[in-house]
């Protein structure tokens, strides 16, 4: 009884994790986009054209510059960041809470070109939707005085860590992230049980083939 009531908890608490499902915005974009789905094989991100976000986020223009796109990954701030990732670090940042960072990534060519190795959908997004999006990504961000938070760089090519939004743990990872974000592009996804890379690219749509929304 004590374990089911545990687990009862832990469901409720993982739907109220931040950052958080987004369902208005006050932000307003000129036109649809078409975004990227990468499943690097146990995580997943977004890339995205930068010009938007770099509009609300201007320290990210500042740091990656007139780049297309930009890849957007948040996850646990230790194993995340780490040099050697240890069976220690993997079971803390699995059952115990802990601080969140972004990790963003300059994309200098097309996403399929410079992920070949991983595995990418696109998908379009009317513009009602990008703007939800948008707002989902930039909330993603922890902020002070209204500015993203630096950290160390990145872990390949053009990148760098900042902090996150929101606490880590089994309920709450990666690709729960990712399914957020497409839940708040208003995505016919159930973000629950969205804990694996697999599961989170297996509730797209046959986006390759799918026409541009008006």
């Amino acid at each position: 009884m004590k374990f089911i009531y545990l687990i009862t908890l832990i469901l409720l608490s993982s739907c109220s994790s931040k950052p958080f499902v987004v369902k208005e915005t006050q932000l307003s974009v000129t036109s649809g986009q078409e975004i990227y789905i990468v499943s690097h094989g146990w995580h997943t991100g977004f890339v995205i054209p930068a010009q938007t976000i770099q509009k609300e986020l201007p320290q990210l223009k500042q740091r990656f510059g007139d780049t297309p796109f930009l890849e957007f990954g948040w996850g646990d701030k230790g194993f995340y960041q780490a040099n050697e990732i240890t069976s220690k670090l993997t079971m803390h940042a699995i059952f115990w809470p802990t601080a969140s960072v972004m990790h963003v990534v300059e994309v200098p060519t097309i996403p399929q070109q410079y992920f070949r190795n991983s595995e990418v959908k696109r998908l379009w997004l009317n513009k009602e939707k990008y703007a939800l999006f948008i707002t989902y990504l930039t909330k993603s961000f922890l902020k002070k005085d209204n500015k993203i938070i630096e950290l160390k760089n990145g872990i390949y090519g053009n990148s760098q860590f900042y902090k996150g939004e929101g606490n880590y743990y089994l309920m709450n990872t990666c690709n729960k992230w990712t399914a957020k974000g497409l839940k708040s592009a208003q995505l016919d996804i159930y973000p629950l049980f969205k804990l694996t890379a697999g599961s989170v690219i297996d509730s797209l749509p046959n986006t390759q083939d799918s026409p541009k929304a008006k």
